[in-house]
């Protein structure tokens, strides 16, 4: 074989990394234009369009794996669905607006996300909940498990970091099924960011010490789990996760999925495993990102692209002329 070659499914062109945060760009300046309007669903609509459109210029077989919902759900990215110009089979898992509500109320930290991986590389899970614990790179491996009691987790953690369990933050969803969790993690002394959506982010957040916050607990989205696993596994940390079912047909749905298990703990590595290439926009502003910034003839963006072979982040603000670029405008 040539050296030149690329192996089937292997991510050879570096310029893939920014066709992707062309795709999160045109998913981040579509729902701009929804913002604080508090028409959430109207949002998502333009983003999930803007995004399909934009990565019909992506040179690759792309299979969304994690989606917004089934096939007769549609106009969503649904899973199964291709996507792509040709080329290399991957696996593609997408939120094209992650915080809906947060963009419908022009509140903090919404963004376009997508992330990509040889075919096969990423857990298949399905739109229900996942139980999830997360900390950031640098630290020894179990220091956390999602099956230990909450003030042993904190312990450990502050140990690892050298610290007083009283300097962790803990992120958490503010959500009332948590009331428990939250009450057991002040008994234990920590401090909490409580957040009222955008889990990918909580969780990405472990893994920047600008953020402040030291580790994640608590449910969330499955698809959204799978999202901050690819995060993670570019730029170092720890997580575990595992399904969580409301009825018997999901835990079937999980089983046709390919899961026999239903009980199963995931690591970091089995949501999201081999070359992981993560990339995400800024909708609205907040911690990670700058948000879009709309002019009359434009926008500005602010994104965010990572490889998990070679662990570079890399910030992108890009100037668009919606005078070149007509279908970005909504």
């Amino acid at each position: 074989m040539d050296a030149r070659t690329p192996r089937p499914g292997e991510i050879t062109d570096r310029n893939l990394a920014l066709e992707l945060v062309r795709v999160t760009e045109a998913a981040a300046i579509a729902a701009s234009s929804w913002i604080g309007l508090g028409k959430k669903n109207e949002a998502d609509g333009a983003a999930v369009e803007a995004m399909r459109h934009a990565f019909d210029q992506v040179d690759i077989s792309g299979t969304v794996v994690i989606g917004e919902g089934e096939m007769d759900e549609a106009p969503m990215l649904y899973i199964g669905e291709k996507v792509g110009a040709g080329g290399p089979a991957m696996d593609i898992a997408v939120d094209p607006l992650e915080g809906t509500t947060l963009t419908s109320k022009g509140g903090p930290s919404a963004l376009a996300v997508v992330a990509l991986a040889e075919q096969g590389n990423f857990l298949h899970a399905p739109d229900i909940y996942m139980d999830k614990i997360a900390i950031g790179g640098g630290l020894p491996d179990g220091v956390v498990d999602l099956d230990a009691p909450v003030g042993k987790n904190l312990r450990e953690l502050a140990q690892a970091k050298k610290c007083q369990v009283s300097d962790l933050m803990a992120c958490i969803l503010d959500r009332d099924r948590h009331k428990e969790l939250i009450a057991k993690v002040r008994e234990a002394g920590a401090r909490i960011m409580l957040i009222s959506d955008g889990d990918i982010t909580g969780v990405v957040a472990t893994a920047t010490p600008e953020s402040e916050i030291d580790i994640y607990l608590g449910s969330g989205g499955a698809p959204e789990g799978v999202l901050a696993a690819a995060a993670l596994r570019c730029i170092g940390g720890q997580m575990q996760g595992r399904l969580m079912f409301e009825s018997e047909e999901q835990v079937q749905r999980v089983k046709e999925m390919g899961h026999p298990d239903p009980q199963r703990k995931f690591t970091l590595e089995e949501m999201a495993k081999g070359d992981v290439m993560f990339a995400c926009t800024g909708v609205t502003s907040g911690t990670m990102l700058r948000g879009v910034k709309r002019f009359g003839h434009g926008a500005i963006t602010h994104s965010m692209v990572m490889r998990s072979k070679s662990g570079t982040v890399r910030f992108v603000e890009a100037h668009h002329n919606f005078a070149t670029k007509t279908w970005l405008r909504n």
